[in-house]
């Protein structure tokens, strides 16, 4: 059963098709990512004719509204296949522990969905995209988390706040073993300083959450990171840390067939 599953974040949206809970992506659509403005995900639905991928369903989420409005405006034109859209009024299977669901991101909901299927609960889930959340999975559900600033917004505000520091992107802030903790020039301690300063955060933040897990007598849960920078932390976290970088789009699948089967 493939299901073409779409995740409309703050910058970029993130589609793919999705088969038989596998974790793999197939189809005619391979996994892509385009701009978030609110003209980009209609356009691109608009370009693909559905019919031909043999789809069972489109399940979505999305924490642009205007750009929720218009995609399902789409899809209402464009096709008759059941349409899912994840929020916290629907995400089957999974309790919602929090005074103010509708606060929630839904994409914080899908990554949750798809851990509770792929790893089960209770587990930590880091996603590092244009913000960077901690969320907590028990075998209650969604307990709550973090919001902190992603990568990109700490790279853009040195940027934008100073006359003379550039913009770095994500891939110019992988180090190297050999890489000096001294810089000898503004890119090279720009480099050091974003890229060990945003792992110390992410490492400060999963340590004061396992502390509370632990306070609170939850087992020991796994940590799961996704999004887009999860490949800037260090190489040695690879032991401790699962990543799992279609988490958000396997959330979205589980959560239509549930909602299916329901």
């Amino acid at each position: 059963m493939k299901i073409l599953c779409l995740d409309i974040g703050n910058t970029h949206t993130h589609y793919a098709v999705m088969e038989n809970r596998r974790g793999l992506i197939s189809g005619a659509i391979e996994t892509q990512r385009i701009s978030s403005a609110a003209d980009g995900v209609p356009a691109l639905m608009l370009r693909k004719d559905v019919k031909t991928l043999d789809l069972a369903g489109i399940a979505f989420c999305s924490v642009v509204p205007l750009a929720t409005e218009r995609l399902e405006q789409s899809l209402k034109l464009m096709t008759e296949l059941p349409v899912c859209r994840l929020w916290h009024k629907n995400c089957p299977g999974l309790g919602i522990h929090y005074p103010q669901p509708a606060e929630i991101g839904p994409d914080r909901l899908a990554n949750c969905i798809g851990a509770q299927a792929r790893f089960g609960a209770p587990a930590v889930i880091i996603d590092m995209g244009t913000a960077v959340t901690f969320d907590i999975l028990t075998q209650n559900g969604y307990e709550g988390g973090i919001i902190a600033p992603g990568i990109g917004v700490m790279t853009k505000y040195l940027h934008e706040q100073t006359a003379l520091l550039p913009e770095l992107k994500p891939r110019e802030l992988l180090l190297a073993e050999d890489d000096s903790a001294i810089g000898k020039s503004t890119l090279a301690a720009m480099k050091f300083g974003c890229a060990v300063g945003f792992a110390g955060m992410i490492d400060a933040l999963l340590q004061t959450v396992l502390a509370q897990l632990k306070k609170e007598n939850v087992p020991e849960p796994k940590i799961l990171a996704t999004g887009g920078c999860a490949g800037i932390l260090p190489r040695s976290w690879k032991d401790r840390i699962h990543w799992t970088p279609f988490l958000t789009l396997q959330g979205l699948e589980e959560t239509f067939l549930r909602s299916r089967n329901s």
